[in-house]
């Protein structure tokens, strides 16, 4: 079943968690990547946790949201900070089409890829030491909805091999905006404070993403594993940043 497939496809690539993988084709990538949100708000609900037990034994607040961005860090393999380090790299570089894929299949990383991972993981721990446990799992769960929408249809992949060419236009629009919807109610229920900030929150981390999306088609003919990464990246931190606003 395609299905089911694909939600173990999503969370075996999303995360280290330890599922068993399934088949891995088009079809089972079109389930995964509308199922991305899911496994985000479940990456999100275990980091909650660690937040919550953190707090709960009187640590600080800068040292429990340092600990929590780092073992987000840790289940991920990181894979989404490096897309983000090439992705970074590669705009910084002004080039355009194969030399910009090529600086992005480097290894190493340069200034402003490591800049960008600096920056993000800072401003991650700042707004987690402001956040309840539940705004976490909604901006994760936002975060990993970047990959939905970076994956709909119409949305070219860069390359005609590799993961982007894997997962590029295979999640219909409809999915999409449905996906949306959703991830933006439930933001609205972690902040039942202010409803409408989790839907602000949402809506603002994919228009992030949404630039990113046409800023990296037009540089680099469409999407990439890196790109991916990088709109996760973006969309969570994004989302951080709005859901800590007071």
């Amino acid at each position: 079943m395609s299905a089911g497939a694909g939600l173990r496809l999503a969370v075996t690539t999303l995360t280290v968690f330890p599922i068993r993988g399934g088949r891995v084709d088009r079809p089972a990538a079109a389930w995964a990547m509308s199922l991305s949100a899911v496994v985000g708000a479940a990456l999100g609900a275990a980091l909650a946790a660690i937040l919550w037990a953190l707090r709960e034994l009187g640590a600080p607040p800068l040292v429990a949201a340092a600990v929590t961005v780092a073992a987000a860090a840790l289940l991920t393999r990181g894979m989404h900070l490096d897309g983000l380090a090439d992705t970074v790299d590669a705009l910084g570089s002004y080039r355009s089409g194969d030399a910009a894929l090529d600086i992005m299949k480097k290894s190493d990383i340069g200034p402003f890829g490591v800049a960008a991972i600096a920056l993000t993981l800072l401003i991650q721990t700042a707004t987690v030491a402001a956040l309840s446990p539940w705004a976490l799992v909604a901006a994760f769960a936002a975060g990993r909805l970047a990959i939905t929408v970076a994956c709909r249809r119409g949305v070219p992949a860069a390359r005609p091999e590799g993961l982007g060419a894997l997962v590029a236009g295979t999640v219909p629009v409809p999915v999409a905006l449905l996906g949306a919807i959703v991830v933006a109610g439930a933001a609205a229920a972690a902040t039942p404070g202010r409803p409408w900030l989790g839907p602000v929150a949402v809506v603002i981390a994919l228009s992030a993403v949404l630039l990113l999306l046409r800023h990296g088609v037009r540089r680099f003919g469409g999407i990439t594993g890196d790109v991916l990464g990088a709109s996760v990246e973006l969309a969570t931190t994004s989302a951080l940043v709005v859901l800590s606003l007071r």
